[in-house]
């Protein structure tokens, strides 16, 4: 739970501290391609979210984007896993290319930038406490999903970052959104 929805970048003073293992490029370079190879193998959608995603990408005719803490690679890669990848074609931010990663705005104030969308008016979806926080922090309205108690992050830690809505379930996102939209 320390790590979730952050970058290994950011954290290796803590990782090294904790592990006595020193974090260098090397180490990086294994370690992203356990992972990518663990990813391609294990992966599987979130029930739901790919029909979501289809749904708002027709409903905002294509303006959506992925603002991810994560590096462009893993992003892709689970973005083409979940077979969602054509959605946000040229509209993919990874905290690795911005000064800041998450908990930061910067990623998201990017994204918004590239939409030529001002960030208020900007809805994020989040699963972690670390990157509702960036989104708040960006001045956007957070929804937060939150499937069960024991996924990365607690409806209630989630509410007390500021996000204004948790939902349980992807199929309920193009709704919530629509209504959103509609108070907007």
């Amino acid at each position: 739970r320390i790590f979730v929805g952050k970058a290994v970048k950011d954290e290796a003073p803590l990782i090294e501290a904790r592990t006595g293992v020193a974090i260098t490029t090397d180490w990086l370079m294994q370690f992203r391609a356990r992972r990518n190879a663990a990813l391609e193998k294990e992966l599987t959608a979130i029930p739901g979210a790919a029909t979501a995603v289809r749904s708002l990408h027709a409903s905002l005719k294509g303006r959506i984007a992925v603002a991810s803490g994560a590096d462009r690679i893993k992003v892709e890669l689970q973005l083409a896993k979940a077979e969602i990848l054509d959605c946000f074609e040229g509209r993919i931010f990874s905290g690795h290319e911005t000064p800041r990663s998450k908990p930061f705005p910067d990623v998201y104030l990017a994204a918004a930038a590239a939409l030529d969308v001002d960030p208020a008016h900007c809805a994020i979806v989040e699963d972690t406490v670390t990157g509702a926080t960036a989104g708040v922090a960006a001045g956007a309205t957070v929804f937060g999903y939150c499937p069960n108690e024991f996924g990365h992050s607690s409806a209630a830690a989630l509410q007390a970052v500021g996000v204004a809505q948790v939902f349980r379930d992807m199929n309920d996102l193009p709704g919530l959104l629509a209504a959103w939209r509609g108070k907007a």
